[in-house]
């Protein structure tokens, strides 16, 4: 298992008595459809942790692979005048991991946490554990729970 997914399983088993099964897929899982391949399951399923900067702080949104996030619109929510994609040092600094297995638990700060409510209909969800080509499975509530997320519409 690579060093990373890991840590990730060693973080969650010590902050949330979770013990992931990490699967991992040497030829990466980049992308939700990717991922979603490589794991069998729809698109849907694929829970991405995106880390946006909303006016000069960080915040992650667990998105399905099946959606984006309407930048506008997490502004909205958030009540700030702007939302972009996150700085990949700052993500790496803050958050404790690198865009593409920043898993939806175990940061390193604590960071708000949003949900896209379209990841409750499903029984399963698969999330990065640590890099872009680890995921895990786990059940959308628990998500929710484990992550202190507030579900939104994305």
């Amino acid at each position: 298992m690579h060093h990373r997914a890991a840590e990730f399983v060693e973080q969650a088993r010590e902050r949330y008595d979770l013990e992931p099964t990490v699967e991992e897929f040497p030829q990466g899982t980049k992308t939700a459809a990717d991922a979603a391949e490589a794991v069998g399951c729809d698109v849907g399923q694929i829970a991405s942790s995106l880390v946006f900067d909303a006016d000069d702080d960080l915040v992650v949104v667990v998105t399905s692979g099946a959606n984006r996030v309407d930048e506008s619109r997490l502004a909205a929510h958030l009540d700030v005048a702007d939302v972009s994609m996150a700085d990949p040092d700052a993500i790496a600094e803050v958050v404790g991991w690198s865009i593409g297995g920043v898993p939806p638990i175990c940061h390193e700060t604590d960071v708000p946490v949003f949900l896209d409510e379209s990841l409750l209909t499903h029984e399963t969800v698969w999330a990065a554990a640590g890099t872009p080509s680890a995921v895990f499975p786990i059940e959308p509530d628990e998500l929710e729970r484990l992550s202190g997320a507030t579900p939104i519409e994305v």
